[in-house]
């Protein structure tokens, strides 16, 4: 393994002791930025020929490479459109959901709870957080289980739902292993036929409104980055041309949007509290180009953190809105993967959260105006298909607006 691909993982730690490890340089280490505003030092690590990582599927053939761009509504005949006007409200309200392509009594339940609110709260969007067809993906662009896994059960959420690619989206020959990539391009391909499901490339953007936004939504493709397997089809590699292409486009459409509040939605969290725990050292790895995460990490601290409001993601069966810090650069991160599984009960790692819950079933709704941005968390039970209130965060200011006002 060449050298300047060793890039040290840091694994999870307080935010005191992130704040630490920042004014502190570590004997035999160069420097080195993450979000770009607060310093972190960090050495360099000899990982292990990429142990865990280096599990071998089979090559897989190199699609062509597409760019993403904000793309107009598109789909099957009669495809929802997207909200062009705040609700009665004057918001823009938005169902958040994860993890929830299961097809079993719980996705149902979850669906059933979230419907009613959605004629409550005026939600015009939804969004679909990964791992939409357990367990391996969809077999072809015309699977049944998009019918079943999908259609079925959110059935009357009658919006566009913003879709992203999980682990499972993309298995190779382990179930959820993120080791074909090339899979995903069945849920792409699926989008042209759906009247929901939108997902018009494997990372795009959307404004709302589109002529002159108030928020817009930066979908990514984590999976390249976090497969539990090495990639090996160059296309795929965490440094080959999709990966590069990605985010560059993430990096000059942060940078292009005119939106006052900028929200990225991908898989992977980038800080976590379940038992997946935070990119640069996913359950518990701390080696490799893949399986920690640690390109992931370090992309989200340089081209993310400080730059978009939120980031939305799953993978972890959860709820949890943690806090901004000086780590994030302001921005918060949020995961919501808990739509049709549940994790042990247990908080596994300390970060700053405003509130979160490892045990129950359910889904977030974020609703977005001018003078605010609103998460709130509803915990479902799966007995009687209703939704409570469980928590509400709301904040104020953007953590890097436009200079531009909203009404």
């Amino acid at each position: 393994m060449c050298d300047d691909e060793l890039i040290p993982p840091q694994a999870d730690m307080t935010e005191r002791e992130w704040l630490r490890a920042g004014s502190e340089t570590t004997a035999g280490g160069p420097s080195m930025r993450t979000t770009g505003r607060v310093p972190q030092w960090v050495n360099r690590r000899t990982l292990l020929g990429g142990a865990m990582a280096g599990a071998a599927l089979a090559v897989l053939p190199s699609p062509a490479e597409s760019p993403a761009s904000a793309a107009p509504r598109l789909g099957g005949p009669g495809a929802f459109p997207f909200p062009e006007h705040p609700n009665g409200k004057g918001e823009f309200a938005i169902l958040v959901t994860g993890d929830a392509g299961t097809g079993d009594e719980a996705q149902y339940a979850v669906a059933a709870a979230a419907r009613d609110l959605c004629r409550t709260e005026g939600i015009g969007l939804a969004v679909g957080l990964g791992d939409n067809i357990y367990e391996n993906g969809p077999e072809s662009d015309d699977d049944s289980e998009f019918q079943d896994k999908f259609e079925k059960p959110n059935s009357g959420i009658d919006v566009p739902w913003l879709m992203v690619l999980g682990n499972h989206d993309c298995s190779g020959l382990i179930p959820g292993s993120g080791g074909d990539p090339s899979r995903g391009d069945r849920e792409v391909a699926y989008a042209a036929t759906s009247r929901r499901w939108y997902m018009p490339s494997r990372y795009y953007s959307v404004p709302l409104p589109a002529a002159d936004p108030l928020v817009e939504f930066f979908a990514i493709d984590t999976i390249p980055w976090s497969s539990y397997v090495a990639q090996l089809d160059p296309h795929y590699r965490w440094d080959g041309p999709y990966m590069r292409e990605q985010r560059n486009w993430l990096d000059g459409a942060l940078r292009a949007s005119r939106a006052r509040w900028k929200v990225v939605i991908g898989h992977h969290p980038y800080l976590n509290n379940g038992k997946h725990g935070s990119a640069g050292s996913y359950d518990g790895f701390e080696i490799g180009n893949y399986t920690s995460g640690v390109h992931l990490k370090e992309m989200y601290e340089n081209v993310v953190c400080g730059r978009a409001d939120l980031i939305l993601s799953g993978h972890d069966h959860t709820l949890q809105i943690l806090e901004p810090t000086a780590r994030t650069g302001g921005t918060r991160q949020v995961v919501c993967g808990a739509s049709a599984k549940t994790e042990d009960g247990t908080a596994h790692f300390g970060h700053p959260a405003a509130w979160q819950n490892f045990s129950d079933h359910g889904f977030m709704v974020l609703k977005v105006s001018g003078a605010r941005l609103t998460i709130d968390a509803y915990t479902v039970d799966v007995a009687t298909r209703k939704a409570t209130l469980a928590h509400r965060t709301r904040q104020t200011r953007p953590v890097a607006a436009p200079v531009r006002t909203h009404a």
